[in-house]
């Protein structure tokens, strides 16, 4: 006795599951390049021909206006009166005493001497401070013989 199939089967591959992930990479992708920017200040830093591999987690912002924003660890900027600020870097150096580095991100439209006072805040109580810049374009760097 032969036993007939009750079903055909076809070589057609289904692309639905396919695109389901192809969908989910792309919502990941556009989910985790907004991790890209550290702040929603819009500040334009100078440019400098020397960079350094430090990644400081504590920030100090100063934008265009003149204003002083601070973060720790990744938080959101928050603004930050000049007599508070000493006492939020002391904070932060209290909570996490092996941090080394907290770094300035000015803006190029900010005053020379007004980066000094937010530098000279911190040498006068021991912090030590970098001052961020972005790289400046290979043709302006110097030729070092």
């Amino acid at each position: 006795m032969a036993l007939k199939r009750q079903y055909d089967m076809t070589s057609l591959f289904s692309m639905a599951s396919m695109t389901d992930v192809i969908f989910l990479l792309l919502i990941f992708f556009m989910v985790t390049s907004t991790f890209v920017f550290p702040t929603a200040l819009e500040i334009t830093l100078p440019q400098s021909s020397e960079q350094t591999p430090l990644k400081p987690s504590t920030r100090v912002y100063i934008d265009a206006d003149q204003v002083i924003y601070a973060s720790f660890d990744g938080s959101e900027p928050q603004a930050v009166a000049e007599d508070q600020l000493l006492a939020f870097l002391q904070l932060v150096m209290k909570e996490q005493p092996d941090l080394q580095y907290i770094a300035v991100y000015a803006d190029a439209a900010v005053p020379y001497g007004r980066v000094i006072d937010v530098l000279t805040l911190g040498a006068q109580n021991n912090l030590k401070m970098v001052l961020a810049t972005k790289p400046a374009p290979s043709s302006a760097k110097p030729s070092r013989p």
